[in-house]
């Protein structure tokens, strides 16, 4: 069992490594965030539910199962959708600190969701969490558009995790993603229709965008989503939330070489930055003393 769940942790950490690479593709991917979110869905749900059938799983789930996950889908949608607009109105260090503030999140609605008391400690490294987005805030504060979309973003994105931490119990995850994948798809396609989007140009991208949506799609999607929610097999739903905060970490390392200029920030950034890193590193050495207490 422990093995087990050393081997999830392990794995949610290359899991979010290709997470923090998601937020680069996105700053290089030239087309709006609703169509970027719309063709990431639906060619990531194609890889799915090609995957479902070479496997034969089933694609069934009970009627009040499938309502569930068009809810979390819908909400996945959204989730993505303000964080490449973040990602587009300031840049990819920005919105990636902003993302550590979901493990606060978490520490305050996973007892509501799972009905136990709220643990003083994941409180408390919440807050320092903050401390440090906000010494990041208050030298950054030109890109406070983009801080706003990111909020919403970290929002959504705590209650779609806590909600697969329940359907996770129930279902193949990956038939859990497909399904909040066609509904991403959906709900944004009826969107579209009223705006009138699908026009020709709407299909016309270049080369370069088409890869790199494919990888997007397929790597970053469609395998990363997949195994972030079998992971929660072993992990709790703030475990993992707190371990995504190492996503800023990898996401604006990897910006700082990879797109250069308007990534590199001032020096009180990084130090708001190191200051979330040493949390999470804190809050994993206590959990785990934590739990080899309680066991004892």
């Amino acid at each position: 069992m422990r093995n087990d769940n050393l081997k999830s942790y392990l794995n949610l950490h290359l899991i979010v490594f290709i997470w923090g690479f998601t937020a680069i593709l996105g700053a290089l991917i030239t087309i709006d965030a609703e169509n970027l979110v719309w063709y990431r869905m639906l060619i990531a749900m194609v890889f799915l539910g090609g995957f479902i059938a070479f496997k034969k799983q089933s694609f069934q789930v009970p009627v009040k199962e499938f309502f569930k996950l068009i809810f979390v889908g819908l909400l996945i949608a959204l989730h993505w959708i303000f964080f490449f607009k973040a990602i587009h109105v300031s840049n990819v260090s920005i919105t990636l600190s902003i993302f550590s503030l979901g493990a606060f999140f978490a520490s305050l609605l996973e007892p509501l969701f799972y009905g136990r008391k709220v643990l003083w400690y994941e409180v408390f490294f919440g807050l320092i969490i903050i401390a440090g987005l906000g010494l990041i805030l208050q030298v950054e504060i030109k890109y406070l558009t983009g801080v706003y979309y990111a909020l919403a973003a970290i929002i959504l994105g705590v209650l779609f995790t806590l909600m697969n931490g329940k359907l996770i119990s129930d279902h193949e995850p990956s038939v859990i993603t497909f399904y909040e994948f066609g509904a991403g798809v959906f709900f944004i396609t009826i969107y579209f229709l009223f705006q009138g989007k699908f026009t020709a140009d709407f299909f016309k991208m270049s080369l370069n965008n088409w890869v790199l949506l494919l990888i997007l799609a397929s790597i970053c999607t469609a395998y990363a989503f997949t195994a972030s929610v079998k992971v929660m097999q072993r992990l709790t739903p703030y475990t993992v939330m707190l371990t995504t905060n190492l996503e800023p970490v990898y996401g604006i390392v990897l910006a700082y070489f990879i797109l250069g200029g308007k990534e590199k920030m001032s020096v009180e950034f990084y130090v708001g930055a190191v200051i979330i890193i040493i949390t999470v590193i804190l809050n994993g050495v206590f959990k785990h003393y934590q739990n080899k207490k309680e066991n004892l």
